[in-house]
C-alpha cells in the first residue's frame, strides 16, 4: 500500500464550548438520532439483527479561489453534505467487518459508499436518506457476515484473536454550528498578485497560488448512545511553482499556510517575499548538480525530520496493521522494546492546537467513530509503549485512543493526528553541521547531505514489497569538509525504517511543523508532523525519477526578464 504526505490543501479547526453552556442539538442531529432509534427498533425483530449502528454526517461550505500567473483560473462557492453508516451484525467478538483471509492482499480502500444528505435542514428528507441507505447497509451487512464466518471455518487461526469492535464509553457533546464567508474578490486580486512575479520567467513552467477556505459541520450518533456535533472552519493558501532541468527533470517548489482564521493566515508582504525566494530557488535548482547515489551522514531539518518520522515510524504503529496478515507488523512484538534512542520520545496528540507558532492541522477533539480524542505517548524515552488506536482491537491494547479516522466515504482506521518528537536536552546540540563535519571525516567520505525542505514522501508496510519508505526532498545541500555547501537536484531519501531508526543520533533546538494531508486506507486526513532537526549518522539516497522531454521547443510568447 502507498501512503503519500503531501502539502495541504484543507485546514481543521474547532471552537470549543464548555460542556456546562452545550447549546441545543441542531435539526440535523435530532432526525439522525430518530432514525438511528427506529431502526434499531425495527431491526431488533430480524433473525440476524444488528449489534451496532453508527450514522455521521458531515458538511462542507467552502471557498476556491485559484490563479497562475498572474491570472484568475478559478473562483467559486460550494456546500454539499454526505452521509456514513457504520451498521455491524453478529457481534463484538465476531462481525461483518472481520477481514477476509487469503487471495490477494488488500490494495484498495474500504467503502462506506457515502451517500449524499439534503442541505436543506428538512427532518423528512433527511430521515429518508438514512432510512434507504440503512436498510440497503443492513442486508450487505448479512451477506457479508455469512462469507466472514466461512472464512473463519476454512482458514487457519488467527494470530491476533482479540474482537473485532471495541466497547467504549458513550460521548455527548456539542458546539455551537460555525459558518465561513470569504470575499473572493479581494482574494482574487491577492493572488493574481502572488502569481504575477514568475509569469517574468520563461523558463517557470507552472505557477499556481489558491485559497481554499472552508466550514466543516460533523454530525455522529451511535447505538451506544454518542450524540456529536462539531464545527470547524479552515483557511488555507498554497503557492506551488515548478521549472525544468536541461536533462528533464522537473523541479517543483511549494509554499503553504494556513490558519484557524482568515486573520492567521500572513500578509501581502510576507507572501511575495516567499514568493522571491521561490524563484530564486528555482532558478538556483534549474543549473544545480545532479546528486549521486549515496550513504553516510545527514542533517535533516525540523521539516524534514518531521516527515521522515511520519513515513518511516508512524504509519507502522496505526494500530490494524498489527492485526493485519498482509502487513509486515514491524514493531507489533516491540512493546516495552528500545525502539530509538532513549533520548528521544515520540507522542501523537490531536488536542494540542498549536506548536512552534504554527496551527497543527490534526487538531480535533472527537475522532470519526465518536471517540474523545486525547494524547497518546507511542514512544517514551526509546521505549514503544503503545500504538494509535481505532475502535479494532488488537492484542494488548483492547480500546480506542481517539485515532479512528477517515475522510468521507471510508471506513475510518487508526490514523496519525499531530506527531510530536521530543527530545532529552543531553542530545541537543545547536549546531549540528559540527557533529556532520566530524563523521563525515570520520567516515573519510568528501561531504555530508542537509536536506532542509521536503515535498512529502510515501511508504510500504506490506509483506509482499518491500518494507521501505521514500522521503522527497526539495532543497538539498552538500556540505564538505571545510564547512561550504553547494545545492544539489534529484535527492530522494530512501531506506528501511528499522535500521534507519537505529542511526539517529541527535537533535537541535530548531523545532519546526510540517502540515500536511496523508493518505491510506481510509483516505485523506489532514495530519501535522512537529520535530527539532536531527542528525543521522548513516542515510541512503538515491536518484529521483526524472522525465525524458525536453524543455520547451518553442520559445515562450511573452518576452521573460529577470
Amino acid at each position: 500500500m502507498t501512503r503519500r504526505f503531501m502539502p495541504m490543501t484543507a485546514l481543521l479547526v474547532f471552537l470549543t464550548v464548555s460542556a456546562a453552556a452545550q447549546p441545543a442539538a441542531s435539526p440535523v442531529l435530532q432526525a439522525m438520532k430518530a432514525e438511528l432509534d427506529r431502526s434499531m427498533e425495527k431491526l431488533k425483530t430480524q433473525p440476524v439483527p444488528p449489534y451496532f449502528l453508527g450514522y455521521e454526517i458531515i458538511e462542507t461550505h467552502g471557498f476556491n479561489v485559484a490563479a497562475e500567473f498572474g491570472k484568475i483560473v478559478g473562483s467559486g462557492e460550494s456546500r454539499h453534505r454526505q452521509l456514513d453508516i457504520d451498521l455491524r451484525v453478529g457481534d463484538y467478538n465476531l462481525d461483518n467487518t472481520r477481514e477476509i483471509r487469503g487471495g490477494y492482499p488488500q490494495m484498495g480502500f474500504e467503502t462506506y459508499q457515502s451517500v449524499a444528505i439534503p442541505i436543506d435542514n428538512d427532518p423528512d428528507a433527511i430521515r429518508a436518506v438514512l432510512w434507504h441507505s440503512t436498510d440497503d447497509r443492513y442486508k450487505r451487512a448479512v451477506e457479508q457476515l455469512t462469507k466472514v464466518k466461512t472464512n473463519v471455518q476454512v482458514k487457519v487461526a488467527q494470530e491476533d484473536q482479540s474482537a473485532d469492535f471495541s466497547r467504549e464509553e458513550p460521548q455527548r457533546y456539542t458546539e455551537p454550528l460555525v459558518d465561513i464567508q470569504v470575499d473572493r474578490h479581494a482574494w482574487e486580486e491577492k493572488l493574481r498578485r502572488y502569481t504575477a512575479a514568475f509569469a517574468r520567467y520563461t523558463d517557470i513552467y507552472q505557477a499556481t497560488a489558491f485559497l481554499q477556505a472552508s466550514a466543516e459541520s460533523r454530525w455522529y450518533v451511535n447505538s451506544e448512545g454518542t450524540v456529536i456535533e462539531t464545527s470547524q472552519p479552515a483557511f488555507h493558501l498554497f503557492v506551488t511553482a515548478g521549472t525544468k532541468a536541461d536533462d528533464g527533470m522537473e523541479l517543483p517548489l511549494y509554499e503553504s499556510y494556513f490558519g484557524f482564521t482568515e486573520k492567521d493566515l500572513p500578509d501581502d508582504a510576507t507572501v511575495l517575499k516567499d514568493v522571491d525566494k521561490m524563484i530564486n530557488n528555482l532558478e538556483a535548482l534549474r543549473v544545480a548538480p545532479m546528486a549521486d547515489p549515496y550513504t553516510g551522514p545527514a542533517i535533516l531539518s525540523g521539516r524534514a525530520a518531521g516527515v521522515f518520522f511520519h513515513e518511516i515510524f508512524g504509519h507502522r504503529v496505526e494500530g490494524q496493521r498489527q492485526k493485519n496478515a498482509d502487513d509486515a507488523q514491524t514493531f507489533k512484538k516491540k512493546i516495552n522494546e528500545l525502539v530509538l534512542s532513549k533520548d528521544f520520545s515520540v507522542y501523537f496528540d490531536p488536542t494540542e492546537r498549536r506548536r512552534a507558532n504554527t496551527d497543527l492541522a490534526g487538531y480535533y477533539l472527537y475522532d470519526n467513530q465518536g471517540v474523545k480524542a486525547r494524547r497518546v505517548g507511542v514512544v517514551e524515552n526509546g521505549i514503544l509503549k503503545t500504538f494509535l488506536m481505532s475502535r479494532t482491537p488488537i492484542e494488548g491494547v483492547p480500546q480506542s485512543n481517539g485515532h479512528g479516522r477517515g475522510q468521507p466515504g471510508l471506513k475510518p482506521v487508526a490514523r496519525q493526528s499531530n506527531l510530536i518528537v521530543e527530545v532529552a536536552p543531553s542530545a541537543v546540540h545547536p549546531d549540528l553541521k559540527k557533529l556532520l563535519i566530524a563523521e563525515i571525516e570520520k567516515q573519510n567520505l568528501p561531504y555530508g547531505l542537509y536536506f532542509d525542505d521536503i515535498q512529502g514522501g510515501f511508504t510500504f508496510t506490506g509483506r509482499t514489497i518491500p518494507n521501505a519508505f521514500n522521503v522527497m526532498p526539495l532543497m538539498v545541500y552538500r556540505i564538505y569538509r571545510d564547512g561550504h555547501e553547494e545545492l544539489v537536484r534529484g535527492v530522494d531519501l530512501i531506506g528501511t525504517p528499522l535500521t534507519t531508526f537505529s542511526k539517529i543520533v541527535a537533535a537541535d533546538n530548531k523545532v519546526a511543523v510540517f502540515n500536511g494531508i496523508c493518505g491510506a486506507e481510509s483516505g485523506a486526513v489532514p495530519v501535522s508532523a512537529s520535530s527539532p532537526g536531527i542528525f543521522v549518522s548513516q542515510i541512503e539516497s538515491q536518484k529521483k525519477s526524472k522525465s525524458q522531454d525536453r524543455i520547451p521547443v518553442l520559445p515562450a510568447p511573452f518576452e521573460g526578464g529577470k
